[in-house]
């Protein structure tokens, strides 16, 4: 296992990730450091993915149960965006959120385990939880911010100036599956799999290179008519030795996640999930999904700005580098 902590960005990295937050947020998102700017990109089938010329935080997990409901309770008094979904409470795969009062005074209860990430929710919805938390959480915006959305229709762009949206389809990539160290120290490449592997994962928690997708069975707990109850698992739940490169949990499976990639009249999906075989993991394999769609195993993670202090000390390092080699030289 590698850990993530890659030259000059290991030195933000340790600086402590966190997206500094007003006093009043109520979700804290856990992000890391996806440093090694201008990195090169990998060559598929669909185009070429993976290439990022600047440094950003991406979520180490998907985003929770527990955070949407939070989200929810802040931005859904009145859910006329239909950002809580019926099934989110009923389905016994997935469960879950359940909502009680009436429209004005609706609130939003967690069922079962928080820590599993949250499904039923479209683009719009993931969009919409992007441009709150942009806007400082609370009462801030759902409309605008991130993205500037007009009900549940069209192919919105992300807004110049957004400090949390939903990741590039190359952010996405790079996070699930470049390793600057993958071919020897500060020599970077691809895995073709978000576990910092190049074999097709497992699904047993705990064991190095697994993730939580359909094998014959479902690897989760509870009551439902699968055979091993609820597909979810909580994030981060297969352990650091299944992680991507940079310390990210679950690119690999729990659920698909939503990306801003157009795909025709459709927006992108990657990582595979909880309901899908180990032929939708790789990196090789990239999907599409109406951003109307609400599914069981469609979640997402969110992207943000690197921390003012990781910056600094990035440029730090750098400069500290580009000392010692003029002083090699001379």
């Amino acid at each position: 296992m590698k850990l993530p902590i890659h030259n000059t960005a290991g030195l933000a990295f340790l600086a402590g990730i966190a997206l500094s937050a007003p006093a009043f947020a109520v979700v804290s998102i856990d992000y890391v450091t996806v440093g090694n700017a201008n990195n090169t990109g990998q060559v598929q089938s669909q185009g070429t993915f993976g290439a990022v010329a600047y440094a950003y935080q991406i979520g180490r997990n998907e985003v929770t149960i527990s955070q949407y409901a939070e989200f929810l309770n802040n931005a859904a008094q009145t859910d006329t965006n239909g950002l809580w979904n019926s099934n989110m409470g009923s389905n016994a795969n997935i469960a879950g959120i359940t909502r009680d009062g009436s429209d004005g005074s609706y609130t939003y209860s967690v069922t079962g385990s928080g820590l599993r990430p949250i499904t039923y929710v479209s683009w719009y919805d993931a969009a919409r939880f992007t441009n709150w938390m942009h806007n400082g959480q609370g009462s801030g915006s759902t409309e605008t911010g991130a993205y500037t959305l007009t009900g549940n229709t069209g192919l919105i762009i992300k807004n110049v100036g957004a400090t949390v949206w939903l990741p590039s389809e190359s952010e996405w990539y790079k996070a699930a599956y470049y390793d600057p160290n993958k071919d020897g120290p500060g020599v970077g490449g691809y895995w073709a799999q978000a576990t910092q592997s190049d074999t097709v994962a497992g699904n047993t928690i705990g064991v190095a290179n697994s993730a939580n997708y359909f094998d014959g069975d479902y690897v989760g707990s509870g009551t439902s008519s699968f055979p091993a109850g609820n597909g979810l698992t909580d994030v981060g739940a297969y352990g650091a030795n299944s992680d991507s490169a940079y310390g990210t949990n679950d690119q690999a499976g729990n659920v698909w996640e939503w990306n801003d990639a157009v795909i025709g009249s459709s927006r992108g999906l990657r990582g595979g999930s909880w309901n899908g075989n180990s032929g939708i993991l790789p990196a090789s394999f990239r999907f599409g999904f109406t951003p109307s769609g609400e599914s069981p195993s469609v979640g997402f993670r969110v992207a943000s700005v690197p921390e003012p202090s990781a910056l600094l000390l990035v440029s730090i390092a750098a400069g500290v580098l580009l000392t010692r080699r003029r002083r090699c030289s001379l």
